[in-house]
């Protein structure tokens, strides 16, 4: 187990908007970072977004890739945590895993390499051909992905640390494929970003028994078996800080 915590508080939210699902990470992270809050997790499913890096923005296809996230029905996002363009939709899953520190940067890459490890064991506990690794030519590639019999990326990760706390964050493909792999095809072709769209699919491509909501159970059960969880909402004082932080990603 990569953490040393012993309970968590799992916070809900209920109809935010998909930059807004996007932006209460950043919030979440301020909260634990000034101790409003303890351990945080949010699991939930998200509206379909393609949440574009910093580097994109440089891009000269950069206006281009965003109107094409549009026209396939994509929310286009700037992120504030690494890495480059990556699509999730209804049948994906964002983790957001929430942790006070005293250890500013410390401990990125073990970081990285122990959730990548635990989140293989979640996906093979319920029969998934999990692997951590990148795969050649994948999307947004990261040698600490999560991929289905080194062919589909089924996991991204990336991470923010700052003073006082960490944020890592999870995008899991579940179901329904084509979407993403359409609308990457377009807006990789817009970034002049080279890519193997094979590997931009989902898990049930190659296991069409699972559902997102059977990926959603096994990893609550994860986290329940490491962490005691306590449900909660978020405060009046998030709510009130989310529009300052939804401005950083509009696009």
């Amino acid at each position: 187990m990569h953490t040393t915590t012993s309970a968590m508080t799992s916070v809900e939210t209920i109809g935010l908007s998909p930059i807004g699902e996007l932006a209460f990470a950043r919030v979440l992270l301020e909260s634990v970072k000034h101790g409003r809050r303890g351990a945080t997790l949010r699991i939930y499913r998200p509206a379909p977004t393609v949440a574009f890096g910093a580097r994109d923005r440089f891009l000269p296809g950069f206006p281009a890739a965003i109107e094409a996230a549009r026209e396939h029905g994509f929310t286009p996002a700037l992120r504030s945590l690494g890495g480059r363009a990556a699509a999730y939709h209804p049948g994906s899953l964002v983790i957001d895993h929430i942790e006070p520190s005293d250890a500013f940067i410390k401990d990125t890459t073990a970081r990285f390499t122990g959730f990548g490890q635990d989140y293989v064991e979640v996906l093979r506990g319920i029969g998934i051909d999990a692997r951590l690794g990148e795969i050649p030519g994948e999307y947004c590639p990261g040698e600490h992905s999560v991929n289905v019999a080194g062919r589909i990326k089924a996991i991204g990760t990336a991470q923010r640390v700052v003073s006082g706390a960490w944020l890592f964050s999870s995008s899991v493909i579940v179901e329904d494929p084509d979407p993403i792999r359409s609308v990457l095809t377009d807006v990789e072709a817009a970034l002049g970003v080279e890519w193997d769209p094979a590997t931009g699919g989902s898990i049930s491509e190659v296991h069409p028994e699972m559902t997102t909501d059977t990926v959603a159970e096994a990893f609550a059960a994860y986290y329940e078996r490491s962490h005691p969880l306590t449900p909660d909402s978020p405060t009046p004082e998030e709510l009130e800080a989310l529009p300052e932080q939804i401005a950083k990603h509009v696009l």
